[in-house]
């Protein structure tokens, strides 16, 4: 089976089983290179809001996030037994991700015959390189995502709902969502919180 293959296959497989979505890095790299597909569905489920995030900053389609999301996938699993140290996992992503879209863009610019501004020639070379407050601020999101996906499934979802939707959700709709009463999503939001709280505290945040 192809390399190419097995990534689809990844890619279009129910998911990882929930075990091995607790794993830290250093465990899921060693079992993803031991061969284990459920390591590989969980590597790839936990950085993929990461990589999906950086060429969606570049202004790309839902479709060419996809092309180039696959072609990070593609990277991570031919080079990840070079990986030295796996705390460096995240930022060689954030990395890789930003070459593709570079290149990505560059190919963009090859196939419009018209006139490119200065701005965009400036954008290019920007993409070129990956400044280290770019790194940090895609590594502390991704921080945040890590920690949220370690609250009950619940305070999940009531994160998701008050902090992640555009327009704001008023405490009526979520509550309804829930299927809790109105009255007690002041008092489970703040228990939420400072579950997550912790949880960041413990990873450094």
């Amino acid at each position: 089976m192809s390399v190419r293959t097995r990534i689809r296959k990844l890619l279009s497989s129910p998911g990882a089983t929930a075990p091995a979505l607790t794993w830290s890095d250093s465990r899921l790299v060693q079992e993803c290179l031991s061969g284990d597909e459920q390591a590989w569905s969980a590597l790839i489920s936990r950085y993929k809001n990461l990589i999906f995030s950086i060429p969606l900053r570049y202004s790309a389609t839902q479709e060419d996030a996809a092309d180039i999301f696959q072609a990070v996938c593609l990277e991570l699993f031919s080079q990840l037994s070079r990986l030295r140290k796996t705390e460096s996992l995240r930022s060689w992503l954030i990395t890789v991700t930003n070459h593709k879209c570079y290149h990505w863009k560059t190919k963009q610019r090859r196939q419009d015959d018209r006139e490119q501004h200065e701005t965009e020639e400036g954008e290019l070379q920007e993409m070129g390189t990956v400044p280290p407050e770019f790194v940090q601020e895609l590594e502390q999101e991704q921080i945040v995502r890590e920690s949220i996906a370690r609250l009950p499934e619940r305070c999940q979802e009531m994160v998701r709902l008050l902090f992640y939707e555009e327009p704001p959700i008023p405490y009526e709709e979520v509550a309804r969502r829930l299927g809790l009463a109105t009255g007690s999503i002041g008092f489970i939001r703040g228990r939420c919180l400072n579950r997550l709280k912790k949880i960041l505290e413990e990873a450094g945040f």
